[in-house]
């Protein structure tokens, strides 16, 4: 081997673009990971405690290298529950429990579980929290408190928009005014930037512009507020810090986060390996990284972490290599609010709250629901609203129970024989796999496992003709893995199972 093969392999074999990914990356974060505390109801350096970790901790230890970690919107409604109900002191034991919990399941090998979870039933629960973002934030527009549920908040914004006095501009107002300069920027940058600033985010010019104006014209608006310094923003854990641990609604809220944060973890790792041609996910090594990170957050005074889609795709597309990039996005938020807190200070909550509201409705991905609809029929369509209705007016735990037992529908037609083998044959440059019997969510992890093992080098012939049947949640796994394997270049030769076309003709 040369020597410049050895150094290709290196840590820091692809710097330069691992070191323009970061800076990307760090730009994306900075705002999502102080609107996302906000959203949450906590102080703006939870979320930045929660960055750090992510990017210089899991970072290092991720299954999924391109993925970049931190504060997640799909948590943010769940934790405001969760502080509103027990308090901000009881959050930091149970992320110690989320992690260990996190870390146990990557141990005993269970990351390929969640997988197995409904896309119906992940995108709802993600529609649902973006809907609930976009009302609760919609009241941070107004420089007010959201209120303490959806419904509430929902129910409460009439009030705030009929309570405009145009004539008399006064700090309401002006904070709207500044949330949708926010959001005016964000939208209208997507729409005429050119290709050469395609990195630039949108969520930061935007967040920039606001805080502009509030300078420049001594602006009497609410700001963030953040501590005089990087100590401050981490605090360790207290006399007592696990006696919240004894009760059971905290013990149930503990197992619904890890649930939560692990599925959105794992799916969003999928997502990212549709992205790139470099290695793929380890899935259990992911959990047991998300595991430490959480671990960290709770004793550390942060929020709770995900893998996140909008963070980890900007890292992809800023032309990112190797894990190194979401290490140094870490470096560069601890640096900033070590050196810069002042200018952090400057930032206007209704910013952040602008921000906020276009991430939220970019959850509620209504061309998802046409993809079902069109592609798999109208049950996962009805799994899909169920639980997006059902996390806007109870809440999220309650939507994704009701969304996962709704699942169980789809194996009725096949209730008699609920069996899937995947027979495997190797001859010469040619992998052979047949499916027999019915392939549902309850066999995806055998599947996937059988899927994935196969060498991007080899030749793959699929034969679908002893199969009975198949559930939404296995058909878009295998549609995925068919357009992985195309555009990897490699070959896939598919038989049998005419009644899948509709299937297949997606991948």
């Amino acid at each position: 081997m040369t020597a410049a093969a050895t150094e290709r392999r290196g840590p820091f074999a692809h710097f330069a673009q691992d070191f323009t990914a970061s800076i990307v990356v760090f730009l994306v974060a900075m705002p999502l990971c102080m609107g996302i505390a906000i959203a949450s109801g906590v102080p703006p350096e939870m979320g930045l405690v929660t960055g750090i970790v992510g990017g210089l901790v899991v970072g290092l230890l991720a299954g999924s290298p391109l993925q970049v970690s931190g504060p997640a919107a799909g948590l943010a409604v769940i934790v405001f529950e969760f502080v509103r109900d027990h308090g901000l002191s009881a959050l930091g034991p149970v992320l110690v429990l989320v992690g260990v919990l996190q870390f146990v399941a990557g141990v005993l090998k269970l990351g390929g579980l969640f997988r197995s979870i409904s896309p119906a039933v992940v995108h709802g629960m993600l529609a649902g929290i973006g809907a609930l973002i976009v009302i609760g934030q919609f009241h941070t527009l107004f420089d007010a408190s959201p209120l303490s549920s959806g419904l509430e908040n929902l129910a409460a914004m009439p009030g705030r928009v009929l309570g405009l006095t145009p004539f008399d501009l006064r700090a309401t107002e002006i904070a709207l005014l500044l949330g949708m300069l926010t959001i005016g920027v964000m939208l209208g940058w997507e729409k005429v930037r050119p290709k050469s600033m395609t990195l630039v985010p949108g969520a930061l010019l935007g967040v920039m512009a606001a805080t502009i104006v509030a300078v420049v014209f001594g602006l009497e608006v609410a700001r963030v507020t953040v501590p005089d310094s990087i100590a401050a923003a981490f605090t360790g854990p207290g006399e007592g810090f696990f006696g919240p641990l004894t009760q059971p609604a905290i013990l149930v809220a503990a197992v619904a986060i890890a649930f939560i944060a692990s599925a959105e973890t794992l799916l969003s790792a999928a997502a990212v390996d549709k992205m790139h041609d470099g290695p793929r996910t380890d899935y259990n090594k992911e959990l047991r990284a998300q595991g430490v990170g959480n671990l960290l957050c709770g004793g550390l005074g942060g929020l709770p972490m995900t893998g996140v889609i909008v963070r980890s795709s900007a890292n992809v597309q800023a032309g990112a290599k190797t894990r190194l990039s979401t290490i140094l996005h870490g470096v560069w938020i601890l640096g900033f609010v070590a050196l810069l807190p002042w200018l952090l200070r400057e930032i206007p909550m209704a910013a952040l709250g602008g921000v906020l509201v276009v991430t939220g409705w970019r959850l509620v991905s209504i061309a998802h629901v046409k993809h079902l609809l069109h592609t798999y029929g109208r049950l996962p369509v009805m799994i899909w609203l169920v639980t997006f209705v059902l996390v806007v007016a109870t809440d999220l735990l309650t939507g994704v129970l009701v969304g996962l037992a709704l699942s169980l529908i789809e194996l009725l037609p096949y209730r008699r024989s609920l069996k899937l083998a995947v027979n495997e044959r190797e001859e010469a440059d040619v992998t052979h796999l047949q499916l027999e019997g019915t392939a549902t969510f309850l066999s995806l992890t055998r599947l996937n496992a059988v899927l994935e093992g196969v060498p991007n080098d080899r030749r793959v012939k699929l034969d679908l003709a002893a199969l009975k049947g198949m559930d939404h949640t296995t058909a878009q796994t295998l549609s995925d893995w068919l357009a992985l394997r195309k555009r990897g270049g490699g070959s896939v030769e598919v038989s049998g199972g005419e009644q899948f076309g509709h299937v297949l003709a997606h991948a």
